[in-house]
């Protein structure tokens, strides 16, 4: 990554990894307020120019067609994942991305396996695919309301206390393989405080153009704040891996969220470093043969190439 660029950004996130095989305690180890010294008058241009590097990194991706990118983004309600997507990808070539949400299983989907249903929304070479809400959700919601669990209609043989370093294990196994068939996995947890979460019910509530954002189902999954922090913590600190790393974003900044979220996938391709097929010696002589029969086909008064002629004025 010899572009300058990189470095900056990888400073950036640095402090928003999560260190394999680190235990990670979440009220202890990530503010949820913290903004490394950047301004919000200052952020503007960061994401748009995080957004603009985005661009130029997936039209790379896209030509070379050999690698995808999956981003996993996780958080508690209010958290923030809508409008990080909307504008993290602002820039980016629609063809390109697919964004899938998942919400509760379909029959179908609980006939299979846990996995099943994400492992068919996989990215393809040369896209991105982001996961609002993802695989973690079966380490998550699944851990803090066992009921969801009864659903899945496991064999009471691996319904036991092990079920969740099972479950960490696969998913650590499943990214594994899957970067090895060329498909980059970066995980991002919007880390939300309590305060800020309530302060965005609040403003749900208040104004009516947001009411439907609202259920009073999220002031009962709120009650599990707790719960939900523990599980969250020893999510972190089991699947945070050298292949598929967690960054722990703080997210009470909105702007500040999105900014992170586009180092971090930024990161993720510059890291790839796709580069832009080149074509043989005979396929070049090809393309000249077609070049000079396009120049004779050139009106008279015009030039022969007119993005050539365009490129020359330019730079005259």
């Amino acid at each position: 990554m010899a572009d300058s660029r990189a470095e900056r950004i990888a400073r950036l996130i640095a402090p928003l990894r999560v260190k394999p095989g680190s235990e990670v305690d979440l009220a202890r180890d990530f503010d949820p307020r913290y903004k490394a010294h950047i301004k919000k008058k200052d952020g503007v241009e960061l994401l748009r120019s995080g957004v603009t590097l985005l661009a130029e990194y997936q039209q790379r991706l896209a030509a070379q067609d050999t690698y995808g990118v999956l981003l996993c983004l996780q958080a508690l309600d209010a958290g923030g994942k809508d409008g990080t997507i909307r504008h993290v990808m602002s820039g980016v070539n629609p063809q390109g991305v697919r964004v899938s949400s998942f919400k509760v299983p379909s029959s179908e989907e609980l006939s299979h396996d846990y996995l099943w249903r994400y492992a068919a929304r996989l990215p393809g070479r040369g896209d991105i695919a982001i996961f609002n809400r993802s695989h973690y959700e079966e380490v998550l919601v699944v851990r803090v309301h066992p009921e969801v669990l009864d659903r899945q209609r496991l064999p009471d043989s691996v319904r036991t206390a092990k079920i969740w370093d099972r479950r960490y294990r696969d998913i650590n196994d499943w990214e594994r393989y899957l970067t090895g068939n060329g498909i980059k996995v970066v995980k991002v947890f919007l880390n939300l405080s309590k305060e800020e979460q309530r302060t965005r019910f609040m403003k749900r509530i208040d104004l009516p153009e947001k009411n439907w954002k609202f259920s009073a189902a999220d002031v009962r999954e709120r009650r599990h704040w707790d719960e939900y922090q523990a599980a969250f913590s020893e999510m972190l600190s089991a699947t945070s891996t050298k292949w598929a790393p967690w960054y722990v974003v703080p997210a009470d900044r909105k702007w500040f969220a999105r900014i992170c979220t586009a180092a971090v996938l930024a990161h993720t391709l510059m890291d790839i470093d796709p580069q832009y097929p080149t074509v043989s010696a005979d396929a070049r002589k090809d393309l000249l043969v077609a070049k000079r029969e396009l120049e004779a086909e050139a009106p008279e008064g015009s030039a022969a190439d007119p993005y050539e002629a365009r490129h020359e004025r330019a730079g005259s």
